[in-house]
């Protein structure tokens, strides 16, 4: 354990250093293909701002194993921010652009692609903002992280790591694509 960036008396440790992340998307992009029987009618859909680039590595994996799907027709963005019940509780921010597949999602397998699973209430948003989408046959969740706690009956169908947290501690995700690494840290104030 070390001080962290975060704050003095912050104390953190890695949980997932960058090759157990490689593992955990490996491992989830084969469960994705088993679940699904195959690429047909998948789509990835990250949530900004780590779940996205989440979802194009996913979609990376998917297409090396699947040579039929094409990793960038499958990923898509979708922003939250406007469907949240708790806009008036968190920092402001500004949201990301919604993108959608060229096929659209009606009919498709969609998973939801985010990087930790928490109160479930991103998740909530993220299945009212599908609706003004349109009609995908299923939508499954996958998540990097789910740290428990949930405030919602929302479970994910894959996840990468279990990681029994208590309230005070903070989970971490930085990926290079949005933070210079890849790791999962857990924070807890001393």
């Amino acid at each position: 354990m070390t001080d962290s960036p975060a704050g003095p008396g912050t104390v953190s440790r890695v949980v997932l250093a960058a090759a157990d992340i490689d593992r955990a998307l490996t491992r989830i992009a084969y469960e994705i293909l088993e679940a699904n029987k195959g690429g047909k009618d998948l789509l990835l859909f990250g949530i900004p701002r780590r779940g996205y680039p989440l979802a194009r590595r996913l979609a990376a994996k998917l297409a090396a194993t699947d040579p039929a799907l094409d990793a960038d027709a499958i990923v898509g963005q979708l922003d939250v921010t406007m469907f949240r019940d708790d806009l008036a509780h968190q920092p402001t921010r500004a949201p990301q652009p919604t993108q959608l597949p060229a096929a659209g999602i009606d009919g498709k397998v969609v998973v939801l692609v985010d990087d930790v699973l928490y109160s479930g209430r991103t998740i909530r948003a993220a299945l009212d903002a599908l609706v003004d989408l349109g009609r995908p046959r299923a939508v499954r969740l996958a998540v990097l992280v789910d740290r428990g706690h949930r405030e919602l009956p929302i479970r994910a169908d894959h996840v990468g790591k279990n990681l029994p947290t208590s309230w005070r501690e903070k989970v971490r995700v930085r990926l290079t694509e949005t933070d210079g690494t890849d790791e999962v840290v857990i924070e807890a104030g001393a």
